[in-house]
């Protein structure tokens, strides 16, 4: 764990629990927008409604978000990580091959909710403004704001993210004030505290919801996974801790909102406020309301952003683990962890802008809000019961903690599931893209890794040492440079050889092979030298976290560098006038670019894969810019994959001469 993830991680700090509130409460923080708005709906209002409401979000909160989350979940840290791809690093050494779909699902529903967060947040917050000037365009307002913001990321949030401790600080404030001062006019709303009225609720159809009011339950909680997935950035100690705060905020905001509506009994929201009616600003005095949607859109921008660069740390283990295609990856600043892509960027933003102009108003995009969120709970929950076992956790234990979450959680899946139609499918259908996207890159990488030969460099290591010698042939290179994907220091890709030796013999004074191995834990830069043939064959291991970004260029000349400091190897050129000058030789990158070979016998699923792939290859971002290598030294060349070869071709040679 590096120095930063340590401090994080071991000490309780002031600034830490500021920065916490900054990164990680946006979008569970923002839920009273829009949760007691979407219980009620066109209901009647009543005090079994309001308080069985209240007392199910109160103990989904307690149950879901603070037990599973903040105590159970957040102790699965991979070298102070969280997220579904790290909580998979870790499961991944229990050989249980088919955890890869928990974890591609899991991290493919994980996205969706990033499309659908910004506009629900966003819009929610700017629809206040109805109050005020019913006839008011909302949705150019929603698009302009989220224009800007997915803007801005190229710039890097380091500046932004100094605002967002004292915005989020005040906002969390501000909902506990309004709470208590409604709370306090209508003490009634306590006895939501008692569970009964969450059992009465769910098992009556008196408030025409019934059990299906868990749909509408469950948005209280849609953050949660933040809480695991942005844990390097804060830690754990100081998540528990301003849990406390946001938690006790968020349950005196909406029991504020439960007290305001208890006195509005047999009325409902459209009577209360013709054009917004939302509870959240229902409980505002009128002089406050500006003030009060003006940093509620604040949060909203915040929660967006937090689910934005959630969205790019996100695809960036994906790439490391061979899910997602290469992409450009840029570092706007120097923080660690902090990166920007462009691509996914703006597709977010495209996906955003769609779902606003689709469902217009937040009321509808609550319905597609949900369904997605509570199915990538479950695979967390999927893998943390692996994780356990992992552990060695008693069973008694873990019997239990499982049964209860698999209880909750299918009971908010089945709650969600009437939202499909109304919206739901729009997030699902997003996610099975993704979920294609992933599945075949990675089975592609597993298909074209399967065919290809590995040879002993042993048998080469005269004929290379030879070559090396051989004034017939031109020089290739002072330096010859491949990377491999063996993963054994003795072995080699026969294409490799093929290269050196017979697609054009390439003489070289020294030859390089660079393999790099992805850890399972997010943050560390280690190599390996192995020598071959001294002076002559040399490779070179780099060991990188997940989520290190593979620059070989600058890390292989810092391997040179102590190489040459120790008396290792003498990399200064071999030709006459250079050497007696101490010029340093010439390096020479090859990489291989691989297309499906016509002779290639395919199935049908494999040719489905295959060619899928070799589409979003065309996509994705060249070899030699993924592995950071300068193109002027870089070399392409092209291999066939052939799959499924033809053993034999049967052809018969005809004696004597035929004419035409």
């Amino acid at each position: 764990m590096n120095a930063h993830n340590h401090q994080l991680h071991s000490k309780l700090t002031t600034g830490g629990l500021l920065v916490t509130l900054g990164i990680i409460y946006g979008d569970i923080g923002t839920s009273p927008l829009y949760v007691m708005k979407s219980i009620i709906g066109a209901n009647i209002i009543n005090s079994e409604l309001i308080l069985g409401g209240l007392s199910c979000i109160l103990w989904t909160l307690t149950l879901q978000t603070t037990l599973k989350y903040v105590i159970i979940t957040l102790n699965a840290d991979n070298h102070g990580e969280g997220g579904i791809f790290s909580l998979y690093s870790l499961v991944k050494k229990t050989k249980i091959k088919w955890l890869i779909v928990p974890a591609i699902i899991g991290g493919s529903l994980l996205l969706a909710e990033g499309i659908i967060t910004p506009p629900i947040s966003v819009s929610s917050a700017v629809e206040g403004l109805l109050i005020f000037k019913p006839d008011i365009p909302t949705i150019p307002i929603v698009i302009a704001i989220l224009f800007f913001l997915f803007t801005i990321q190229q710039f890097g949030a380091k500046i932004v993210t100094k605002f967002f401790s004292p915005v989020m600080l005040i906002w969390f404030s501000m909902l506990g004030i309004l709470g208590i001062l409604q709370i306090t006019k209508n003490l009634e709303v306590l006895k939501a505290i008692n569970p009964y009225y969450a059992y009465k609720l769910l098992t009556s159809d008196a408030s025409g919801h019934g059990f299906f009011i868990l749909g509408a339950v469950f948005l209280c909680t849609t953050g949660a996974e933040s809480l695991y997935s942005d844990m390097g950035h804060c830690g754990r100690k100081n998540i528990r801790i301003s849990w406390i705060f946001v938690k006790s905020m968020l349950v005196l905001n909406y029991f504020g909102q439960g007290a305001y509506l208890l006195q509005h009994n047999g009325s409902t929201l459209a009577k209360l406020n013709d054009y917004n009616p939302n509870p959240f600003y229902l409980i505002m005095a009128d002089w406050f309301q500006p003030i009060g949607i003006i940093v509620a859109t604040l949060a909203a921008i915040i929660a967006s952003q937090a689910l934005i660069s959630g969205s790019f740390t996100l695809i960036n283990e994906a790439m490391r683990l061979n899910f997602w295609p290469k992409v450009k990856i840029d570092y706007p600043t120097n923080v660690k962890g902090q990166l920007y892509i462009p691509s996914i960027n703006w597709l977010l933003f495209i996906g955003c802008v769609g779902i606003i102009l689709y469902f217009k108003e937040s009321k509808y995009m609550e319905h597609a809000y949900g369904l997605s969120i509570i199915l990538g709970m479950m695979m967390t929950t999927t893998l943390l019961n692996f994780y356990l076992v992992m552990k060695r956790v008693k069973w008694y234990f873990i019997a239990p903690i499982i049964t209860l979450y698999f209880t909750i959680e299918v009971s908010f899946l089945i709650a969600n599931i009437t939202k499909f139609m109304d919206g739901g499918y729009v997030t699902l259908i997003i996610a099975i893209l993704l979920i294609g996207i992933m599945s075949t890159w990675f089975l592609a990488k597993k298909i074209s890794k399967s065919y290809t030969k590995i040879v002993k460099i042993n048998d080469y290591k005269k004929v290379l040492a030879e070559l090396s010698l051989d004034l017939s042939i031109p020089k290739y290179a002072t330096h010859l440079v491949y990377m491999t994907n063996s993963t054994r220091s003795d072995e080699i890709e026969e294409k490799v050889m093929y290269s050196i030796l017979q697609k054009r013999p390439k003489r070289a004074d020294i030859y390089w092979f660079i393999h790099v191995n992805v850890l399972n834990e997010p943050y560390k830069k280690e190599y390996k030298v192995t020598k071959i043939i001294e002076d002559d064959i040399y490779r070179v291991d780099f060991y990188l976290g997940f989520r290190e970004p593979p620059k070989i260029n600058l890390m292989f000349k810092e391997v040179l560098i102590d190489m040459v400091k120790n008396g290792e190897v003498d990399i200064t050129s071999r030709y006459e006038s250079l050497n007696k000058n101490h010029i340093i030789g010439d390096f020479k990158f090859v990489l291989s670019e691989k297309f499906l070979s016509n002779d290639s016998d395919l199935t049908f699923f494999e040719k489905v894969i295959m060619n899928t792939y070799f589409l979003f290859k065309k996509f994705s971002l060249s070899e030699e810019k993924g592995f950071g290598l300068d193109s002027s030294s870089v070399k392409i060349e092209q291999f066939p994959l052939v799959l499924h070869a033809p053993e034999n071709i049967e052809m018969h040679r005809i004696k004597g001469d035929r004419s035409i």
